[in-house]
């Protein structure tokens, strides 16, 4: 009996053991064939001929050549649509976590008449179509004339990410227990001490999580961008990249390969520096309390 159960756990440990490999082995597939269209738009990018697929499909490019990304700083204007990106990106994380953070924090612990109905009206309105909304925004920047203007354009993704912020950290802070707040009360801690040295650094994670989904919304919008904002001196990255291919006659697919590839790479950057936040943001954010 005991030779059975012995010879039965070792069955197990190696069909275990088998399965961890299979799956590792179809992960690793999954993103090598993921990762496929990002190596060839580097391949395009380095090449020197003005062609995306051709006769002669190759990977490698045929004439190696740098020239594109020199072009992007030196007959574009890159970093200029680089530095109006950045400025409304970080521009709409401050203002929206200032704004989500403390409305979070008053949902999650607070109980007020009309509390539900108020989240709900809120989740409706972040779920309503952008497309169906731009005619109305549009008038109601206009009357205020803030078309063609960064801040119109901060203060919409600044209300639109604000829900967002709100509801992944009001999940978050459901999760943090109330009985460490009142320990500190006891301890003769005050409310905005508690807030700033308890809760703040424990809903850590959530909040650089909730950051970098703020930040990387407005560093790929486009919709907005290029109907509240005119002129190429006010493009974002996402307009700019579309300028770029919008004269078929003139439009560089190497260029405009190398431009997507240098517009990505500080998202993936920043991705990679708060990556070890994201799992435990994402999923105590999803809790529903």
């Amino acid at each position: 009996m005991e030779k059975n159960k012995k010879r039965t756990l070792k069955h197990k440990k190696r069909v275990g053991f088998a399965k961890k490999i299979c799956l590792q082995v179809f992960f690793i597939a999954l993103c090598i064939v993921t990762l496929i269209p990002i190596f060839y738009a580097l391949s395009v990018s380095f090449n020197a001929n003005n062609s995306l697929i051709s006769s002669n499909f190759s990977f490698f490019p045929e004439e190696f050549t740098f020239d594109n990304y020199v072009r992007l700083f030196t007959e574009n204007d890159m970093l200029l649509w680089f530095g109006n990106s950045l400025l409304l990106a970080v521009s709409t994380v401050v203002l929206a976590l200032s704004v989500s953070i403390p409305a979070a924090y008053a949902f999650s612990r607070m109980r007020f008449k009309g509390r539900k109905t108020l989240l709900k009206i809120l989740i409706i309105l972040n779920a309503f179509p952008t497309t169906l909304s731009l005619f109305a925004i549009w008038a109601l920047m206009r009357n205020m004339g803030l078309v063609n203007s960064k801040i119109g354009l901060i203060l919409i993704y600044t209300g639109t990410m604000a829900i967002f912020g709100l509801w992944n950290l009001k999940g978050y802070f459901d999760t943090v227990p109330y009985e460490i707040e009142e320990a500190a009360m006891i301890d003769g801690a005050s409310n905005r001490k508690i807030i700033t040295s308890i809760v703040m650094p424990l809903a850590k994670p959530a909040i650089m999580v909730t950051a970098v989904m703020v930040l990387i919304y407005v560093w790929n919008e486009y919709i907005y961008s290029v109907t509240f904002m005119t002129g190429s001196d006010n493009y974002t990255l996402a307009a700019g990249l579309y300028g770029l291919q919008a004269n078929e006659t003139s439009g560089s697919w190497p260029l405009f390969a190398a431009a997507s590839l240098i517009t990505s790479l500080p998202i993936l950057i920043i991705f990679l520096l708060v990556q070890k936040h994201m799992v435990s943001g994402l999923s105590a954010g999803g809790v529903k309390k």
